[in-house]
């Protein structure tokens, strides 16, 4: 794996930019003498045929020959073409995600939507959408892999499911070229992924027309026995033309009942690309070399009776290419005489009945090799995070040199910290803008990824399996009828009824508790809902402004007490370095702040605003 992914990106990319520009040359340079070709072809052609100088009739069949040659070379430079430009924006879109330009990354990927009402995390630790959690991750090209990798941030795994995503995730951070690869063929699909869905529920239906078994047998018997009786009458074997009324039975049973089979053909005739869409990816897949288990088993579920998805693929494409049309010209011919289109339908069918119920874990097994994909090549652009170690036995959630993964790495800072054990709680405290809010982000958007089997920011991280919820970003509804005090209310008790059930602990991240009513009365409940959780099988961290939470002994003896702190210049100028440190917090800059902003502010002692 490269110790510096970002010149490896550059590099990429100016290697398929250069390979880009190359062939747009050559390109050039063909569409050129293809037009010379064609033109030396007419000339000469009409030559021949207006001056009678058949000798140049040679000349005419070779500026064709070159000119089809040269069309032919077109094509195969246009598609190289393409490939090297979606190489070098693959490599770009690289480059973006390592300097968090979430800008570009908006305009070149397709938006990550909002987050799922009422989820325990994904609004306050930014999962989805543009600046989001899965933009710097998502390098899927599927609905099925967006669909994975969504899922897996949104839901933490068992830890048996995290170690198999570790464990193949990392050999694909050392794959470079096969997830860049994998990408490329997803995209260069035409237009949207197509829907897969009415195609899958074809090959999973099973079933035959009405009359199946009868109209097979006669497709069989039927044209046998009037080629037998036309043999034999040309032969002089058999007097009468018996073959003529057997034609004419065949031809009724192939036209009539031949409606059914057209039903039957038209669905895998009319959606069956859809899944042959992903036949370059399933390939990929299929002949990769994989060494860990998980991965051998998604390759292996690529696969039905010993051949890839992509073969079977392409053989359901080579028995469609049989079935005639009935709008074709042949069709009477071939259907009346020898029902043409059952022995295709009947093709298809036993290509159902072995590959059918395997088509939907192909896909899933795309899916998920995406999201792997996606997993590893987070660990492959930031060598210097950990797999974090997802510990059953754990009490407590430990991290050195923790620090926010939507953050620049030049401008992050990395902390040291720890939530736990039971029965404590991280009090984090601080001035305005000193960085308790992304310190509690922080530690949740590291736990999602390590529930999800990934990397996590920090330079190790050591927890138990944990349910995340968090309460940071409320918001009121007017339309509802909901302040901002009783939206808080409401999803305190949301995370105090998680805490108290079953399941994995429950890590809290508790941002400014019950804003929006009296100080008095919402230190009371504060207190109250901290000793609530502390007495719970739950671990967590508290950011506030509030310096005399503390002061009850209650609440002294459970808090661990750390703090940022701001320094402030001779000139006035405010500055932070986001270290976290331990202790109560010892200094405020609210007023300072609106100072700095030019709304003057009366001190202790001094005259008030509008003052004689």
């Amino acid at each position: 794996m490269s110790s510096d992914p970002a010149a490896e990106y550059r590099e990429r990319s100016a290697e398929a930019g250069r390979e880009s520009a190359r062939l747009a040359g050559t390109i050039d340079r063909v569409v050129n003498l293809r037009l010379l070709s064609f033109l030396l072809a007419a000339a000469c052609a009409g030559a021949a045929w207006w001056r009678g100088w058949p000798l140049l009739a040679v000349p005419a069949g070779a500026g064709l020959v070159a000119f089809v040659a040269l069309v032919t070379w077109h094509g195969r430079l246009t598609g190289r073409h393409r490939r090297a430009i979606l190489r070098r924006r693959i490599s770009d879109e690289a480059l973006m995600r390592l300097s968090r330009d979430w800008d570009g990354l908006a305009a070149s990927a397709g938006p990550g939507g909002p987050p799922p009402d009422d989820h325990p995390y994904a609004a306050d630790l930014d999962v989805t959408g543009r600046a989001s959690l899965l933009r710097l991750v998502d390098t899927t090209t599927t609905p099925g892999g967006a669909a994975t990798l969504t899922g897996w941030l949104l839901a933490p795994a068992e830890p048996d499911t995290v170690s198999q995503r570790q464990g193949a995730a990392g050999e694909l951070a050392g794959l470079l070229d096969l997830r860049d690869d994998l990408q490329l063929r997803g995209r260069l699909r035409a237009g949207p992924p197509p829907d897969p869905e009415p195609f899958l529920r074809w090959a999973e239906a099973g079933g035959h027309p009405e009359g199946w078994r009868l109209l097979r047998a006669w497709s069989w018997a039927g044209p046998a026995l009037w080629v037998l009786l036309a043999v034999l009458s040309l032969a002089n074997v058999v007097a009468a033309p018996l073959w003529i009324p057997l034609l004419a039975v065949n031809g009724f049973v192939g036209l009539v009942l031949g409606g059914r089979v057209e039903a039957a053909l038209s669905p895998v005739r009319a959606h069956h690309g859809a899944l042959a869409a992903y036949s370059d990816q399933f390939s990929l897949l299929s002949g990769a070399p994989f060494e860990t288990g998980r991965l051998r088993e998604l390759r292996e579920a690529a696969t039905a009776g010993g051949l890839s998805a992509d073969r079977l693929l392409r053989r359901l494409d080579t028995i469609l290419g049989f079935a005639i049309p009935p709008a074709s010209a042949l069709y009477l011919l071939f259907q009346g005489a020898f029902l043409w289109n059952v022995h295709v339908l009947a093709a298809i069918e036993r290509w159902r009945a072995r590959a059918g119920g395997r088509t939907r874990g192909w896909l899933t097994a795309l899916g998920e090799l995406e999201a792997l994909a996606a997993l590893g090549g987070l660990a492959h652009a930031h060598p210097a995070w950990a797999w974090p170690d997802l510990d059953a036995t754990a009490d407590a959630l430990e991290a050195t040199a923790l620090g926010h993964p939507l953050i620049e790495p030049a401008r992050r800072v990395d902390n040291e910290v720890t939530l736990g054990p039971p029965g404590s709680v991280l009090l984090v405290t601080g001035s305005n803008m000193s960085g308790k809010s992304t310190l509690l982000r922080a530690v949740g958007t590291n736990a999602v990824l390590a529930g999800a089997g990934g990397p996590v920011c920090a330079a190790s991280l050591r927890l138990p399996p944990l349910r995340v919820w968090t309460s940071m970003r409320i918001a009121d509804s007017l339309e509802r009828g909901v302040s901002h005090f009783l939206a808080g209310v409401r999803r305190l008790k949301e995370i105090v009824e998680a805490a108290e059930s079953s399941g994995p602990p429950v890590c809290y991240l508790l941002d400014e508790v019950l804003q929006g009513t009296n100080t008095a009365e919402r230190q009371v409940a504060a207190r109250a809902i901290l000793a609530h959780l502390a007495a719970q099988r739950a671990i967590g961290a508290v950011a506030t402004h509030d310096l005399t939470l503390v002061d009850d002994p209650a609440t002294a003896r459970l808090a661990r007490l750390v703090h940022f702190r701001e320094t402030i210049a001779d000139d006035g100028s405010m500055t932070f370095d986001y270290r976290l440190r331990p202790g109560l917090a010892t200094s405020t800059n609210a007023l300072r702040l609106m100072e700095l902003v030019g709304i003057a502010v009366p001190r202790a002692g001094s005259e008030p605003m509008g003052g004689a």
